[in-house]
């Protein structure tokens, strides 16, 4: 039974971090690059995000909620993983500790992004082209979100080739060596856009 659950809950954790989280992620990131437009690009494709119907909802139990189960159950699997790259220092196995670094790294810039910019609407503030120049013109935030930003894009593209594998997408070794380069190829496209937007607003 405990098995069976744990089973689960991986699988649940791992189709959370694809669907809805990556793509949020991607959407998120798109819209951050209006940015590279101009601060009236950016504004307008902010502000239409704002207005979407049912707003609080969709945030609710689209984002927040398949967010937080992922990270909660990502700290379970990040801290109870067997690492052996001392002992085997396979290309997949750095994957493996990468992915669980990179799963804190990610979760620590969330939560401090979440309340800079999230949190700070119900203290007056308004999500804007003008606060995130505000927060990236300090030289230690604008290197904290280049390592956010990186951070979280290979767990999301890393996870992506982990997701593939666990739902047996990619079961032979050529499979999963041809999704290897798909994922790096979508770090590096996904890197590209997230560090062109937010050096937009530096």
């Amino acid at each position: 039974m405990a098995a069976n659950k744990e089973f689960f809950n991986r699988r649940l954790h791992s189709l959370l971090g694809v669907i809805p989280v990556g793509i949020f992620l991607i959407q998120h990131l798109v819209v951050n690059h209006f940015a590279t437009r101009g601060p009236e690009a950016f504004n307008n494709a902010s502000h239409f995000m704002e207005s979407l119907p049912f707003r609080y909802a969709l945030e609710t139990f689209i984002i927040f909620l398949p967010i937080l189960f992922h990270a909660i159950y990502g700290l379970y699997i990040a801290f109870t993983a067997k690492n052996n790259v001392s002992n085997y220092g396979y290309f997949r196995n750095w994957m493996f500790l990468l992915q669980r670094v990179s799963g804190v790294v990610t979760l620590i810039f969330i939560a401090w992004h979440v309340w800079e910019t999230r949190i700070q609407v119900f203290f007056g503030a308004e999500v804007n082209y003008e606060m995130m120049a505000n927060i990236v013109d300090n030289p230690a935030m604008l290197a904290f979100y280049l390592v956010g930003i990186l951070s979280t894009v290979f767990h999301f593209a890393n996870g992506l080739w982990t997701f593939g594998v666990s739902w047996g997408l990619t079961v032979t070794p050529r499979s999963q060596r041809i999704s290897t380069y798909v994922t790096l190829g979508i770090f590096v496209a996904l890197a590209f856009v997230g560090v062109r937007a937010i050096l937009a607003f530096a």
